[in-house]
């Protein structure tokens, strides 16, 4: 037979049929309902139960929230314009949000230094946070610290301008003789530090000028989600570098320093937060010269500041000891000595297999920050708890104000979980 003919033969095809569409419950919607909600009946059934705890969770606090009231005065007036009706009364954060964010302490008129301050550091941050912007940008972060105490606290410029010239001074001296002796720079530094920080503070009481000069504001006025802010960026700012200075020390060839820094982690790890809170608040000062008034901020922060750094080196030292021993004999073949060897190879890979771990402790310690009103710091929750529930027109507010608080650290927090994920894809931290 031809190949003519049984090209004419009705039943034999010599076209492609067309692909037919897949079912409809294999695509879409269903299809990742079928495999994620109800893949079995185990499933199922928890789809279902989670469902009606949200339906029952939402069915009472959306209309809370709806019938919310935002423009009375008092609690009792909220509740006679609700009369019986389900509602929040969100008047008390229109009323006191001044107090939840800067405290009931700091002056009105000077609101716009810390809000100025915190619009500043999202400047001085970028260029840390996202190495992809221009490097001439980190100059405006060294000078940010000063700028930052400056705005909050008032006073004379040239107490920040000091305290900067005796940090670059410091910088100068360690990056002189480093090369030479790592604990030479490193002590040289702290003594021009404070060298330039003796001389400065003579200058500063014998000018006693109004020059650039901004009103005063003692730390026992600040207060609000100011105060939380102000100690997590800054007790996170220090206990990184301390930390990856207590886990370098911990694996140091020499006995004394490595077991200085073990018994210093190991206490500090071993005792709650709240207590060396109270050791700050009570009996720090005894340990400077009785002339000295060491302010409850300072610390609170050098506290704070121990306890996350404690944590963060154990953090650290399990990036090193992750590190394979070539990478150390890969160092000492290329000459590089030891400061050389963790600055340029050690340490980047340590961190970047740390950042997890030490994203985990920046956001505990960031809520932890709240303990600090058990010593008589008016954050927050301080606020929340004291004065504001303390008045008579808003006691009994509950709901309304943890609630506010809650979302400002969900913000914060979330905000900080979702860098270090895009900062782990960026690096590939999982070595794919």
């Amino acid at each position: 037979m031809s190949d003519t003919h049984a090209q004419s033969v009705a039943f034999v095809r010599d076209t492609e049929i067309p692909s037919a569409p897949p079912p409809y419950a294999a695509t879409g919607p269903v299809k990742w309902m079928r495999e994620n909600l109800f893949a079995t009946h185990a499933n199922g059934a928890l789809t279902l139960i989670a469902l009606y705890v949200i339906w029952y969770v939402l069915s009472g606090a959306v209309p809370w929230i709806f019938n919310g009231l935002w423009n009375t005065s008092s609690l009792s007036e909220c509740r006679e314009v609700l009369d019986g009706t389900v509602g929040a009364c969100f008047s008390v954060l229109t009323e006191r949000w001044n107090q939840l964010l800067f405290g009931f302490q700091y002056p009105e008129e000077y609101y716009w230094r810390p809000t100025l301050a915190f619009l500043l550091l999202g400047v001085a941050a970028a260029p840390v946070l996202f190495f992809d912007l221009p490097r001439k940008m980190l100059a405006f972060t060294a000078i940010y610290p000063f700028v930052a105490y400056w705005l909050i606290w008032g006073g004379t410029m040239l107490t920040p301008i000091v305290a900067f010239l005796g940090v670059a001074a410091g910088a100068m001296v360690y990056k002189r003789f480093v090369t030479g002796s790592f604990a030479l720079g490193f002590f040289g530094g702290i003594f021009a530090a404070f060298v330039v920080w003796n001389l400065g503070g003579f200058l500063i009481s014998d000018t006693a000028s109004d020059t650039a000069m901004l009103g005063a504001v003692p730390s026992r006025d600040l207060g609000g989600f100011m105060l939380n802010m102000m100690l997590g960026v800054t007790c996170v700012s220090l206990s990184i570098p301390i930390g990856i200075a207590l886990a370098l020390g911990r694996q140091s060839s020499m006995p004394l320093i490595k077991w200085i820094c073990v018994v210093f982690i190991e206490f500090i790890r071993g005792v709650p937060l709240i207590t060396l809170l109270f050791v700050a608040s009570v009996m720090l000062a005894y340990f400077f010269p009785p002339e000295s008034s060491l302010d409850l901020f300072l610390r609170v922060v050098i506290m704070i500041t121990m306890f996350s750094g404690a944590y963060i080196a154990e953090v650290i030292r399990g990036g090193l000891a992750a590190l394979p021993k070539g990478q150390y004999e890969a160092a000492d073949s290329l000459g590089l000595d030891y400061a050389q060897a963790m600055r340029l190879i050690i340490l980047p890979q340590a961190l970047k297999i740390s950042i997890p771990g030490i994203v985990n402790i920046a956001v505990g310690l960031f809520k932890d920050t709240t303990l600090v009103s058990v010593i008589g710091m008016f954050d927050i929750v301080g606020m929340i708890r004291g004065p504001i529930l303390a008045s008579t027109e808003w006691n009994g507010v509950y709901w309304e104000l943890l609630g506010f608080a809650s979302v400002l650290f969900f913000i914060v927090c979330y905000g900080i979980s979702q860098y270090s994920q895009w900062l782990e894809r960026r690096l590939a931290t999982d070595h794919r």
